[in-house]
């Protein structure tokens, strides 16, 4: 699928979109080169759409700001953000190393083709099962989440390289369903019990400490604090100060720059030890949006007009799980001066994308695009009301590819047995 030719009348959207995207001059919102009209005749509605450069170039950006300060780094793809085949396979080709948090993850980054002693197995909880999987598949480290998989390890895996997860005490400004770093955490071990984890490990090899403060944060000062916290911890190699850094929503939010996230970190850090980050949502966030169709449009005089779409809380569950907010526009008329809101199609009344936007004159047929979608957008993804789970999509240099496809109604009985 080409893209149109640059003319003066092609217009670059906000930063909210994928980098390079852009108006046409024909009024329509193209994405890696593909116009978006056309992205919903080829492949139908609802879809997920990626730029795929967008995502090279931010994993290049991250490793670009470490390599300009110190040689001692790795940055490790959060991939809970956006667990694909196609951008697992995308960031091992950057060069990036992945983190899972399940058996299902990991399957998928062995798919995708990262060498597995560039893996870390996170969680809270995991299975025998899934240490087994890890062990099996040669893992290169383990981060223990509590003293029972201190002991489980300790039995099933001597000599595996670990890390020991702590809860440091710190709660950023963001939402509590995200917040991970304060004491009160079903994650990881309480400062003041790593001493006591730490003499429990006997056949392990402990090469180093993390934490994870919290997602979608916008404040740089506590990451300099979570690095001081784990320094006072212990002296060890590896020193993983999570992810975390936010991105832009809206069109007024103006997050830190990948850069000056990068500082902060290492300003913390001691020198000789080896800075790790897991950035998830800001490698691909921003890199994807979502296309729908407008099937409905109710107004209601004096209260409220609605614009239904063919998609909702089982392609975006965010807006429901944390009253997240997004932006929308008609994908060929942005703009607009109708107050709107953007409602799926699901039985819930709380089904709802995005409250009180500002649309051009919507009506049924329409192509609606909502932007920042490309994390935990697929990654939560569900068949609630028996609604096939969307497409993904990547665009690049104007050609479009189906790197996931759309479920049918077959897939929703796959797995019965009866």
């Amino acid at each position: 699928m080409a893209g149109a030719a640059e003319t003066p009348a092609a217009a670059r959207v906000s930063h909210v979109y994928p980098h390079g995207s852009r108006l046409n001059e024909r009024g329509r919102l193209e994405i890696g080169g593909c116009d978006v009209i056309e992205l919903a005749e080829e492949f139908g509605t609802p879809a997920y759409v990626y730029a795929e450069d967008d995502i090279r170039s931010r994993a290049r950006e991250f490793q670009d700001a470490f390599r300009r300060r110190t040689d001692r780094f790795e940055v490790v793809y959060a991939s809970k953000a956006f667990p694909c085949t196609a951008v697992y396979r995308l960031l091992a080709e950057e060069g990036l190393s992945c983190d899972v948090a399940s058996g299902g993850e990991l399957f998928l980054a062995l798919r995708g083709g990262f060498d597995p002693k560039k893996i870390y197995l996170h969680g809270n909880n995991k299975s025998v099962a899934e240490i087994r999987y890890a062990l099996d598949a040669g893992v290169g480290t383990i981060v223990i989440d509590s003293f029972d998989e201190l002991e489980r390890l300790e039995e099933m895996a001597p000599g595996q390289r670990v890390m020991l997860r702590v809860t440091p005490g710190i709660k950023p400004d963001t939402h509590a369903y995200i917040s991970t770093g304060q004491e009160d955490s079903k994650f990881g071990f309480g400062v003041e019990e790593v001493p006591r984890a730490i003499d429990r490990i006997d056949r392990l090899e402990l090469v180093g400490l993390h934490a994870h403060i919290g997602s979608q944060v916008f404040q740089l000062d506590p990451y300099e604090k979570l690095a001081e916290v784990l320094t006072a911890v212990g002296d060890y190699p590896l020193l993983n100060l999570g992810g975390g850094l936010g991105i832009a929503y809206t069109a007024d939010q103006e997050p830190p720059s990948i850069d000056a996230y990068v500082e902060s970190l290492l300003r913390g850090a001691p020198e000789g030890v080896t800075v790790l980050c897991e950035p998830g949502r800001s490698l691909v966030g921003n890199a994807g949006v979502t296309i729908y169709r407008v099937g409905t449009v109710k107004e209601i005089p004096n209260v409220r007009t609605y614009v239904a779409v063919d998609g909702g809380m089982s392609d975006n569950l965010r807006p429901m799980l944390y009253n997240a907010r997004y932006e929308a526009e008609i994908a060929d008329r942005f703009g607009g001066a109708s107050l709107c809101t953007v409602a799926g199609k699901h039985c819930e009344s709380g089904d709802i994308l995005v409250e009180d936007v500002l649309l051009d004159d919507p009506r049924p047929g329409d192509v609606l695009v909502t932007p920042a979608t490309g994390a935990y957008g697929h990654a939560m993804a569900n068949n609630y009301n028996g609604i096939p789970r969307p497409p993904v999509i990547f665009c690049r240099d104007g050609d479009a590819r189906v790197v996931v496809r759309r479920d049918t109604y077959e897939d929703l009985a796959a797995r019965d047995a009866v």
